[in-house]
């Protein structure tokens, strides 16, 4: 299946539409992955969902072009554009969306319902991104001497191998989280667009406290799905975002690794949309 592209100031997105259903989920893919990733819930829900799934910038067939800032202005100009929804208009009430953020997508998702949340009639979110402070990613895209010295790294990465080996030898750094962070610095390329993606997406950094008033206020609900033996994205975070909304986030713990968005999970992603 080829992607749609739409023409964005200078760059282009490539999305994927999905289904033919009456109620529009916007999808929102994980780090290194493609919009393509949600393909599968079509085949199980396409007659009652319509699935608009985007690739974010550096990834899949998106060309960004516009410098290295991606906004929540940005995000929800293209939303509206592929859904064909009035997302900026205050107090406009039509149809209202679903969102469905996995990983990094959960992250991008939190920032999109904080611009727009009475547009926004669920958010399910899977191992989501964005409930906690990385301090690293923070110290990387927030500061200016991190980000200075997050390119140098990323251009001469050899004193970072070091004392990843280190910290995993003294178990400071479990197993998981080691051959993860090898993989994206293991490569000249994947560490440029790795640079790129962290760089590019810092504005999207959702506000908690904000979301989380949102949520009461809208009675939004929000489904949240982690994975019994994911050591990247754990569900104590998600147990702590809940504290105080209660009743409208319920979060369930799936025998998964990180890799929560898969067709074996159907079943659960589909409950989590549907009810």
């Amino acid at each position: 299946m080829e992607p749609e592209l739409l023409i964005y100031r200078n760059s282009t997105i490539g999305y994927y539409r999905f289904g033919s259903g009456p109620q529009k989920v916007v999808c929102l893919h994980g780090f290194g992955e493609e919009a393509r990733s949600f393909g599968f819930l079509a085949n199980y829900t396409g007659n009652q969902f319509s699935f608009y799934s985007l690739d974010l910038p550096f990834h899949g067939a998106t060309k960004w072009n516009d410098g290295q800032t991606f906004t929540q202005n940005d995000l929800q100009k293209i939303v509206q554009k592929i859904t064909g929804m009035d997302l900026i208009t205050p107090g406009k009430t039509n149809s209202k969306l679903y969102l469905l953020g996995f990983s990094l997508g959960g992250r991008i998702a939190l920032s999109l319902y904080q611009a727009m949340p009475a547009k926004i009639e669920k958010l399910v979110l899977l191992a989501p991104d964005g409930l906690k402070i990385n301090l690293w990613y923070w110290l990387a895209t927030q500061t200016i001497p991190g980000n200075k010295f997050f390119a140098f790294t990323m251009k001469k990465p050899a004193w970072f191998f070091g004392l990843l080996k280190l910290l995993n030898k003294l178990h400071l750094v479990n197993t998981s989280i080691f051959k993860f962070v090898n993989y994206y610095i293991g490569d000249a390329d994947v560490r440029r667009l790795l640079y790129a993606r962290w760089t590019t997406l810092r504005k999207l950094k959702p506000n908690l406290h904000r979301i989380k008033n949102y949520i009461r206020e809208n009675k939004t609900p929000v489904r949240l799905i982690y994975g019994k033996h994911d050591r990247i994205i754990l569900s104590p975070v998600g147990e702590k975002f809940r504290k105080g909304i209660e009743e409208h986030c319920t979060l369930r713990v799936i025998h998964s690794g990180h890799q929560v968005l898969n067709e074996k999970h159907v079943e659960e992603i589909l409950q989590a949309l549907q009810h």
